[in-house]
């Protein structure tokens, strides 16, 4: 298949930029809905979450939500382009991870060429995923 680098950067800049966002699955179209989705209704949620860590798999999207995660350093056969650079490629892969197994992917780009300061970011975030 052939893609020209006008069709790429077409793709990846329209009409939205980018290949991700954030829709919510709950309504929150009421100043109700929007109190049920942050405070005060959800502090019950977090209430849980504290007696019993294993709730936050019944109350949030930890279960269905995967980092994808990179330094840039070692980008799809284009070498180190740093973190910044690695964007769209990680974008892609949550992409990949949607529409193939419905699982909610989120790119986080590490800005960390030291192999331990990048594992240290990592396992920081640990909780979220």
């Amino acid at each position: 298949m052939s893609i020209t680098r006008e069709e790429a950067l077409e793709y990846h800049s329209r009409p939205r930029v980018g290949k991700l966002s954030t829709v919510p699955h709950k309504p929150c179209a009421t100043q109700y809905d929007l109190s049920l989705a942050y405070s005060p209704g959800v502090a019950e949620p977090c209430r849980e979450i504290f007696k019993d860590p294993d709730a936050v798999y019944t109350y949030t999207n930890k279960s269905n939500l995967v980092a994808v995660v990179s330094n840039g350093t070692a980008v799809l056969g284009l070498g180190d382009l740093g973190a910044l650079a690695s964007k769209p490629v990680m974008e892609g892969k949550a992409v990949l991870f949607k529409r193939f197994a419905d699982i909610d992917g989120i790119d986080l780009e590490v800005d960390a060429e030291d192999p331990q300061k990048f594992i240290d970011a990592v396992r920081y975030l640990g909780p979220s995923f």
